[in-house]
């Protein structure tokens, strides 16, 4: 598979980055998508043309729900109060895009009112990370980048994965309570698109890099602005918006592919 591809982008020898799990095969023009696709017999596998120069970036900013974590943690808070199904469904066409993210936030976190706080810690305990976390956030940090968890979640949950994973800061949004039950609100301002694009200036300038030096990773239309602007933007077994959209997609690998993505081989991953 790997000798077709390379015969079909004209390229030079391969190199494994990870025995037979990731290649890299170096050419002088940028591939045409669908002959390399053929090439692949339309297996699930996923592929990248980048530019070999500044592959490694120094910044990781990076969604939780269905990205970092294999769920959508709001969606399992509501199910505790008996609203899964009902929150689930305005989660889906937010992630879609279809309704507005910040209003739908709140609609689904006023269903919420007066969950006690318990349903927090419980939700909490059935979250689990995303294969490749861990070796994705270690593996940047240990090479010199900042990481950020940023999402339109919540800080109980990205307060914990980033302890967690090891992510240098976070971001996201804050639920209220009384003290034993929530208020059905969330502090404002809503942390949405806009805010997640923001992080990624402000994170750029704080690292001293150029966007082009960034990398930004989520699954949702809350994550587009993000991904567009990036130095890397990667679409994560992305929703149609950010397929449409996203330049560099994953839909079949787990997250070690973004260490692929930069050139990083197996040998050199970090937990």
């Amino acid at each position: 598979m790997v000798a077709r591809v390379r015969d079909v982008i004209a390229g030079g020898n391969p190199a494994w980055l990870a025995p037979g799990e990731a290649a890299e095969i170096p050419c002088m023009i940028e591939p045409n998508a669908a002959a390399v696709l053929a090439a692949l017999d339309h297996q699930p596998v996923d592929f990248f043309a980048v530019k070999a120069r500044g592959r490694r970036k120094a910044v990781l900013i990076a969604d939780m729900d269905s990205t970092i974590v294999t769920s959508e943690t709001l969606d399992e808070l509501a199910a505790e109060a008996g609203l899964g199904t009902q929150v689930a469904a305005i989660t889906a066409r937010s992630m879609a895009g279809t309704i507005d993210f910040a209003q739908s936030l709140r609609e689904r976190v006023a269903l919420l009112k007066g969950l006690d706080i318990t349903a927090l810690d419980r939700t909490w305990r059935r979250t689990e990370f995303s294969s490749g976390a861990r070796e994705l956030v270690a593996t940047m940090r240990a090479n010199g980048a900042l990481t950020a968890l940023v999402s339109g979640g919540f800080t109980y949950f990205t307060a914990r994965v980033a302890a967690e994973l090891g992510f240098d800061l976070h971001r996201a949004n804050t639920l209220l309570d009384d003290g034993s039950r929530l208020t059905g609100l969330a502090q404002e301002p809503i942390l949405d698109r806009d805010a997640k694009r923001t992080a990624l200036h402000e994170l750029a300038a704080q690292r001293g890099v150029q966007l082009r030096a960034t990398l930004a990773v989520g699954d949702g239309a809350n994550d587009l602005a993000m991904i567009e602007e990036a130095g890397a933007g990667v679409a994560y077994h992305g929703k149609n918006i950010l397929l449409e959209r996203a330049k560099l997609r994953i839909d079949h690998a787990d997250l070690r592919a973004l260490l692929f993505l930069q050139g990083y081989p197996a040998s050199t991953f970090r937990t």
